[in-house]
């Protein structure tokens, strides 16, 4: 019973403590801020790879290039980087448009379609402002040859 006569004590120095001013050696010094969160790295593609495409390219789900096939991207990669990534993000074979993902970015899609590529021995890098204008420039042509199909 002498611990019960303690509790009283202890939770009265603990409440204390809680109003307590700044100890001298702190007073007028502020509190440096806390670092900010550090900056994200531009997705290089896996990430998106991992959300969108995986399904298809880690099985070869409806001739689905496999993700790290060399074999399977050599006539992708000979098309070139704008082609492959404008024809799969307006849809090809049996990939749907975007990869069935309509929220999905264009630059993000590019930068998937190219991590992938590397994956597979190519050389493709992430798509630069100039890349994605010959990108958008692609889809445009693919769009109107698709629209002028029967």
């Amino acid at each position: 019973m002498k611990h019960a006569l303690y509790l009283p004590l202890v939770l009265a120095a603990s409440l204390a403590a809680c109003g307590e001013r700044e100890s001298p050696s702190t007073a007028g010094q502020e509190t440096p801020a806390a670092a900010p969160p550090p900056v994200a790295a531009v997705d290089d593609g896996e990430r998106t790879y991992k959300q969108v495409c995986k399904s298809c390219h880690e099985t070869g789900v409806i001739n689905a290039p496999k993700v790290g096939d060399a074999e399977g991207w050599t006539k992708l990669l000979a098309e070139g980087q704008a082609i492959v990534t404008a024809h799969g993000w307006v849809g090809v074979r049996g990939m749907p448009a975007k990869g069935g993902r309509a929220d999905l970015a264009l630059e993000d899609f590019a930068r998937a379609t190219a991590w992938m590529a590397r994956s597979a021995g190519g050389d493709w890098p992430n798509p630069d402002e100039a890349m994605m204008a010959a990108i958008r420039d692609e889809e445009a042509k693919r769009i109107a040859e698709l629209q002028a199909r029967p």
